[in-house]
């Protein structure tokens, strides 16, 4: 079962285990330091699931942040599958929810990414196209891409 929740609808429990989640694949498997709580998780949804043998532990996440944010259009952010799943498919079923979810929340607006350059391809299969160089950020080449509205 997805949920997909407005920050002020979270539970200090859901809340937790994002924050955790999080900090586990983005600073800890990625051995990236970066101020991961950035003021915009409080302007956005959060889309998650759980694990059917550890009810309390999510496996997948992405924030999807409001129109005007991050960027004009609508971004999916943080996106993440826990490594109990990597290799399973949950990935993309998490991708097309983030996608499905960010449509109906925004049909108008598109949806901007910021995607790590050697994921471009797996992004290209949901529609997004890349629309700049390269850059860095914390230590690893990303780009811009963009799912038009």
């Amino acid at each position: 079962m997805w949920y997909c929740k407005p920050f002020n609808e979270l539970n200090i429990n859901e809340l937790y285990e994002i924050l955790r989640v999080r900090q586990e694949v983005f600073t800890v498997e990625q051995n990236c330091v970066y101020q991961d709580a950035d003021q915009s998780d409080q302007l956005s949804h959060h889309l998650f699931t759980y694990d059917e043998k550890q009810p309390e532990r999510i496996i997948a996440y992405a924030r999807i942040v409001k129109p005007g944010i991050k960027y004009r259009e609508a971004a999916i952010g943080r996106v993440l599958t826990s490594e109990l799943v990597r290799g399973t498919g949950m990935g993309k079923k998490l991708m097309a929810q983030a996608v499905e979810q960010t449509t109906a929340l925004y049909p108008k607006d598109g949806i901007r990414i910021s995607a790590q350059q050697h994921l471009a391809n797996y992004y290209q299969a949901f529609g997004f196209e890349q629309v700049s160089e390269p850059y860095d950020e914390d230590g690893i080449p990303h780009i811009e891409m963009l799912k038009p509205a």
